[in-house]
């Protein structure tokens, strides 16, 4: 019960301009841009999502944190379409401020090709950046990490284009 209300309290305790200060419209540009580099070399699609904390509804709910840190990713992979791509290959980055986690959501497709301790595994390398609260950088790092695996197993042919199917600019929820 009182990790429950901690948890409530450190979650509804942000500030509502926390995710502006935390990745400024200056570093959004800079990361959509990075996105859109991306793209240009594999046809899949990188989409970043980042929250201050999270809503009422998950915060009840009696799984540790990491759990719904996931389940709240998942959500929002479905919420903002990134399994909607023609080959399955898109990507979610999400980071919950409140907890300075991060979640990678990939859609099958690309999920089928990496074993599985290749998220866990990048998500680790990351950690350093936002202990040290450079979000930009974790960011930065997690897009080079997943577009990596993409450029390995979407790689574009020659002259072809990226059909750009989801926006490159990230969301702060």
């Amino acid at each position: 019960m009182w990790a429950k209300l901690i948890r409530i309290l450190k979650h509804r305790w942000q500030a509502d301009d926390a995710t502006e200060r935390a990745v400024s419209a200056v570093v959004l540009d800079r990361l959509a841009e990075r996105v859109k580099d991306s793209e240009n070399r594999h046809s899949g699609e990188i989409r970043i999502y980042v929250e201050a904390g999270l809503p009422l509804s998950y915060l009840w709910r009696s799984d540790d944190v990491a759990a719904i840190t996931r389940q709240r990713a998942l959500a929002m992979f479905g919420k903002l379409r990134v399994w909607d791509t023609a080959d399955n290959n898109g990507v979610l980055i999400y980071l919950l401020l409140a907890e300075q986690r991060i979640e990678i959501v990939a859609d099958r497709g690309l999920n089928e090709r990496v074993p599985i301790n290749t998220w866990p595994a990048l998500v680790q390398s990351m950690g350093a950046a936002f202990k040290a609260q450079n979000f930009e950088l974790g960011l930065a790092q997690a897009i080079d990490g997943v577009s990596a695996l993409l450029v390995a197993h979407f790689p574009l042919s020659a002259g072809q284009a990226n059909r750009n199917e989801l926006p490159d600019q990230p969301v702060l929820g």
